[in-house]
């Protein structure tokens, strides 16, 4: 139970420490959205950009702070708006309230005050009274002098009792208020001497950190510190929301002011959210708070398919990273937030199809392995392999349906052929793969060895990197010709270098060593001395790799070791040694004499053992993983 409570606890305080960070965000992005008039002198322009430099810094200060320091900030901040907020009570009852006859010029039209006069009085008295104890406590004031603060708010309302007249009730009031602020500067100041060993707390951390871990770890324990990601989540939201209340607001009006029923037809509530859509990426800051919104349906929805498909690889779960990433690097290339609304909302919607290709590459590449593991390891159970096909399946037909949808709705040009071409690629890598799956599904059907079967896997995967990289190539032309063209940027300059060099060069080179290596690895195999027939059945022995009888064939090694060929081959591909007795399975003539051996028959090894390794798989995720979000940028 109270394991329980300490973790409501911690999230109570999570939440706390969220909202109050948010606030911050809205000063700012109000004051980059404000409007800025430069004819008002230079004196006045002076003092726009002072309040404005302001404005950020104290916002930004105040959004890095501690948690304690946080939650200190906004005590102080709420004793000073207490304090604002009963003085002006007190001025407002003074100057517009009779007691009397209980008539007064209402705010804004609104008559909510009781109409009686002593319970008018009452009523405003129990409120002064509460806000002077919560100014009291918030300020953490001695008992003596809190009953005089408390005192000195309720003075103004006990003037209307004795019946001072107009101008002394007034001139009691303005006091009174005087009396409230210089006590909120003299708790302040004192304050100072904390505030003070706190920035110098802060700074003294802030160097350490520095120096021991450098600025890309001080920038992400700072980021995960103040939980920025939810702030902006929160942010945006909050953003939409008000917005949208006040949307639906203003067309009912306009609506019922017109004689028109007052529900919201279909027409009427797509435009309310297309202008919603619009002015949520209306600033960096939104766009940023929308990418936050995405990274959290991102993150979900990877962990849906996971938990769908049963993975348990932690490295699949970067769904909810990349795809805020991409969209938020598509935003600064297409200078999003700076379009014109009509505009703005026709970018949008293309950066979106382009980051539903990139998410349903990046499912692509989470199913993959748990196909190739259900096939490769032959497992009977339908239930496994249901969740993995229909996937795989709907990353076929989702492509085919929206390239469908957007050749029947947009004329070609190159933002459209850049999704055309993600989609048919998406499309062949899923043919790839349920056609690699489909050969180890028969191999194990079988159960018989089948030693072609590495060379139909490496003919399809081959052809299949063959086609991305002439994807890649074309990509590269359709990126320069929007560069050169449409729209030049820097950024796109940058993008389409990275993609050079990680998705033409870095591919050309891993393709072509891969084949240069299987090439070598059959060049040894077909050198070595194969047994058939009757010498085959006189070696009464299996293949030390596989433990499987020699069927038909079975070659030997210098060292006079028995392997089936394509065992052998796959061995081949890591290193240059017998499995056995690690002696060089392969020995030039010209360098035979030379090789030493020890009394065991062991080689000294060479540094070169790896030489025919194929690449690695985490460096071919990362470099597919490259190619699909450098390519994206060039649309």
């Amino acid at each position: 139970m109270a394991s329980a409570n300490v973790r409501i606890g911690q999230q109570a305080l999570t939440v706390l420490d969220v909202a109050f960070r948010v606030p911050c965000i809205f000063i700012i992005d109000a004051i980059f959205n404000s409007y800025y008039d430069p004819g008002s002198g230079w004196a006045g322009t002076a003092g726009k950009i002072l309040i404005r430099v302001m404005g950020i810094m104290v916002s930004s200060v105040v959004l890095v702070l501690s948690q304690k320091a946080l939650f200190k900030f906004y005590t102080l901040f709420f004793a000073v708006l207490l304090g604002v907020v009963a003085i002006l009570i007190n001025y407002y009852a003074i100057s517009h309230i009779d007691f009397y006859s209980a008539y007064y010029k209402a705010a804004l039209g609104f008559r909510l005050l009781p109409r009686n006069g002593p319970t008018l009085w009452l009523g405003m008295a129990v409120v002064q009274l509460l806000f002077g104890m919560g100014y009291v406590v918030l300020l953490n004031i001695q008992s003596v002098f809190a009953a005089l603060v408390v005192l000195d708010i309720m003075i103004p309302l006990w003037g209307l009792i004795i019946e001072l007249p107009v101008d002394v009730r007034q001139l009691v009031a303005v006091a009174s208020g005087l009396a409230l602020a210089l006590n909120t500067a003299v708790c302040l100041a004192l304050k100072l001497k904390w505030f003070y060993y706190s920035c110098r707390y802060v700074y003294l951390l802030v160097r350490h950190m520095y120096r021991i871990y450098g600025l890309q770890l001080l920038v992400e324990d700072t980021w995960k510190r103040i939980r920025f990601p939810d702030v902006l989540r929160v942010f945006w939201l909050t953003r939409m929301t008000a917005q949208a209340i006040i949307l639906v607001y203003v067309v009912k009006v306009v609506r019922h002011e017109s004689g028109e029923h007052s529900y919201l037809t279909w027409d009427v509530f797509w435009d309310l959210f297309s202008n919603l859509i619009i002015s949520g990426c209306d600033s960096t800051l939104t766009v940023l708070g929308m990418s936050a919104v995405i990274s959290s349906i991102a993150h979900y929805l990877g962990l849906s398919i996971l938990a769908f498909i049963g993975s348990t690889e932690e490295e699949d779960k970067r769904l909810g990273f990349v795809a805020p990433v991409l969209f938020f690097i598509l935003a600064l290339q297409t200078g999003l937030s700076g379009l014109d609304p009509e505009e703005r909302l026709v970018r949008l919607s293309r950066n979106m199809c382009l980051l539903l290709t990139a998410i349903l590459h990046f499912i692509h590449g989470m199913t993959d392995p748990v196909l190739m593991s259900l096939s490769a390891s032959h497992v009977s159970s339908f239930r496994r392999h249901f969740p993995v096909l229909l996937v795989s399946l709907c990353l076929f037909v989702l492509p085919i349906v929206l390239s469908y949808t957007l050749w029947h709705r947009y004329a070609l040009n190159t933002w459209l052929f850049a999704v055309t071409a993600f989609c048919v690629e998406l499309c062949l890598k899923v043919v790839v793969s349920l056609t690699v799956y489909a050969l180890f599904m028969v191999d194990g059907y079988y159960n018989v060895l089948w030693e072609k079967l590495d060379d139909y896997v490496y003919c399809v995967r081959s052809t299949g990197n063959v086609i991305e990289f002439i994807f890649g190539v074309i990509m590269f032309g359709n990126g320069a010709y929007t560069m050169m063209f449409e729209a030049g940027s820097k950024i796109r300059a940058c993008m389409m270098c990275l993609h050079a060099y990680f998705n033409i060069y870095l591919q050309a080179k891993n393709g072509w060593k891969t084949f240069i290596n299987r090439r070598t690895a059959v060049k040894k195999i077909n050198s070595l001395p194969e047994v058939k027939g009757g010498q085959l059945r006189d070696i009464e022995d299996v293949c030390a790799i596989c433990y499987q009888e020699f069927a038909t064939s079975a070659r030997i090694t210098p060292c006079q070791h028995y392997f089936h060929a394509l065992c052998l081959r796959k061995w081949l591909y890591i290193q240059d040694t017998c499995p056995m007795c690690h002696q060089k399975v392969y020995i030039e003539e010209e360098a035979r004499d030379r090789v030493p051996f020890n009394n065991n028959g062991y080689v000294a090894p060479d540094g070169d053992l790896g030489q025919f390794a194929e690449p690695d798989g985490a460096e071919a995720a990362a470099a597919a993983g490259m190619l699909l979000v450098v390519c994206l940028l060039f649309c």
